[in-house]
């Protein structure tokens, strides 16, 4: 297959959380997310970010939360439902509860660095 240079904005991918439920138990909860197509320039930014972060070399105003990165690349999904299990379409108001759920945000921004590490292996 031959490839073509322009690509898509966005590309969607499987979302995995799992999150805690009584008696100390696990449950998973899956979803297709949309996420934007960044540029390599911005994805190395966003990893330099996170490499500093982790070793505590980041002013607190310079630290990239997980809700903000997740704000940036999560731009759609599908299979995400109410409580009645109607489907909740994607909008910032949506997206914002959906973040507000203890771990989701950094659930949704290492989905997003496995996407990408599994493109980069295959290539």
């Amino acid at each position: 297959m031959a490839f073509v240079l322009k690509q898509s904005a966005t590309y969607t991918w499987p979302i995995t959380l799992v999150l805690p439920i009584d008696g100390g138990r696990r449950e998973k909860h899956t979803f297709d997310g949309e996420f934007r197509r960044l540029p390599q320039t911005r994805i190395n930014e966003i990893i330099r970010l996170a490499r500093l972060q982790e070793r505590g070399k980041l002013a607190d105003d310079e630290e990239l939360q997980d809700q903000d990165a997740a704000r940036e690349i999560l731009v759609g999904w599908s299979g995400v439902t109410d409580d009645d299990g109607k489907d909740v379409p994607f909008s910032e108001a949506a997206l914002s509860q959906l973040l507000e759920i203890p771990t989701v945000a950094g659930q949704v921004v290492r989905t997003w660095f496995d996407s990408l590490e599994v493109a980069k292996r295959k290539n």
